[in-house]
């Protein structure tokens, strides 16, 4: 059934697919991670158990979150030598070994800490396990900077050279390629990114127990530290956003010009394109509604600022025009929606009226899921906006891919479907399960859970009860 599919197009479905998968839960324990080390930081500071109470609490969460995004990442990894093996060869010189750092320095520090943080709460002392905790968080923090790297320079490819074979190769400094032109804007913005969608997810589990129960402490206390989270940064966000606009303007117009839906060029001021529907057969974008010269006073701070169009660009050359417009659309509508949430905790604040408001209540908890729905639709924006290129100018996508045929990349794809859909499924309906239930006192560790964590030596042999020997002589 799939012999005359494309197979080109199946392998970009399958790395979508997979890719999206997984960055839903980085985007999450990325957050979490650092949520976590505030919450053992305030316990060891003021001694309240209730703080105690909420890292226990999120800590089996992000148990499981972590897990997932691990397995899932390196499932993910394999297509590059599967599908994408021309890619691999030309490129390796340059992403492996930032890939490799990836692994050395961020890998290693939260596989050797992360035992300690999930089971050492009572076998070592409280100030190792929050040092622990800290370098659990720090580690997220490194894997996503070179992962960000390596995603930025296929973006914005600086500090390389062309081998004699056609592969890339690092020039004369690391640090060129490393913080590549659009890198510490792709890093702010994503990390920013990772809080909030934390912080929604936090504020809407605390909604929903305030919903039951508004006199819960634990659930008032996370509601009113993710909405502190939403109302500070939500703002910052708007702003690293417009910066990381205004430097893909300068090193990928043509990604602007399809976010933007500008079809033909404006001389003198490009209007602000709210919604409409693209139509890349006419070259224009149909029901638009406009505000006038609004775009050139975002992108160039000047109302009538010439923006070139699609015009400009060979066809060949251009992204699918209607996959950015929208997922541009829809990053920045739910980042709109996320601000006014903010806004709104600000005003519940100074009424006294948090933890009784209840609309505020259902809001945050409809918008629990906006922030993984945003960052998908920021890379969708992103990844789909740089086509047709893998490295952007330089290697198109349709060179990259491995000399498959469709019904080999089919059935792999289709079985991605299947195995991501049931494991990562039943991860993600236990996470809910955990949310369903409120945190309270005494908040059940994970090491206190009824059989103990796994050991991968099996069951240790014990003291068997009452006063008989731990092993029986042999008769």
């Amino acid at each position: 059934m799939f012999d005359n599919a494309d197979a080109l197009l199946l392998a970009r479905i399958q790395f979508a697919f997979t890719v999206s998968f997984h960055f839903i839960f980085p985007a999450f324990s990325i957050g979490l991670a650092s949520y976590l080390a505030v919450l053992e930081g305030l316990w060891l500071r003021t001694g309240k158990a209730l703080y105690l109470d909420l890292f226990k609490y999120w800590l089996k969460i992000f148990a499981i979150a972590f897990a997932m995004g691990v397995v899932s990442g390196i499932v993910m990894s394999y297509q590059f030598g599967t599908n994408w093996s021309v890619f691999s060869d030309k490129a390796g010189p340059v992403i492996g070994p930032l890939m490799a750092y990836e692994v050395l320095t961020a890998f290693f520090l939260e596989a050797g800490f992360l035992g300690v943080m999930l089971f050492g709460m009572k076998k070592v002392g409280k100030g190792l396990h929050f040092t622990a905790t800290l370098m659990v968080a720090i580690g997220t923090f490194i894997s996503a900077f070179w992962i960000l790297s390596v995603n930025s320079w296929m973006q914005t490819p600086v500090g390389h050279i062309v081998g004699e074979n056609g592969q890339f190769l690092p020039g004369e400094s690391w640090w060129t390629i490393i913080f590549n032109p659009s890198f510490p804007y792709r890093l702010v913005h994503t990390v920013i990114a990772a809080y909030l969608t934390t912080a929604l997810v936090v504020g809407g589990v605390g909604a929903w127990h305030l919903l039951k129960d508004k006199t819960n402490a634990h659930a008032r206390k996370m509601f009113s530290m993710a909405m502190w989270m939403a109302a500070l940064v939500a703002p910052v966000q708007v702003f690293v956003g417009d910066l990381h606009g205004l430097n893909t303007l300068e090193h990928q117009p043509v990604k602007i010009m399809a976010m933007e839906g500008h079809y033909q060029s404006h001389p003198d001021g490009a209007p602000l394109i709210l919604f409409g529907i693209p139509n890349s057969d006419e070259a224009r974008v149909d029901w638009s509604i406009e505000i006038p010269k609004l775009s050139s006073l975002i992108l160039k701070h000047d109302l009538n600022a010439p923006l070139a169009g699609l015009d400009t660009v060979p066809l060949e050359e251009q992204p699918p025009v209607g996959i950015v417009f929208w997922s541009f659309r829809i990053m920045v509508g739910l980042g709109t929606l996320m601000f006014a949430l903010g806004l709104w905790s600000l005003v519940a604040r100074a009424r006294k009226s948090l933890y009784d408001w209840r609309p505020l209540h259902k809001f945050a908890l409809l918008m629990a899921p906006s922030g993984f729905v945003a960052v998908i639709a920021g890379w969708v924006t992103t990844e789909v906006g740089r086509q047709p290129y893998t490295i952007y100018g330089l290697l198109r996508t349709a060179d990259s891919a491995s000399p498959l045929a469709a019904p080999a990349v089919a059935a792999s794809l289709i079985a991605f479907v299947i195995v991501y859909f049931a494991v990562f499924g039943i991860g993600t309906w236990y996470i809910l399960k955990l949310m369903h239930h409120p945190p309270h006192t005494d908040e059940p560790g994970i090491e206190e859970t009824e059989h103990g964590p796994v050991r991968t030596a099996g069951i240790t042999p014990g003291p068997h009860q009452g006063d008989a020997p731990a092993f029986e002589p042999a008769e």
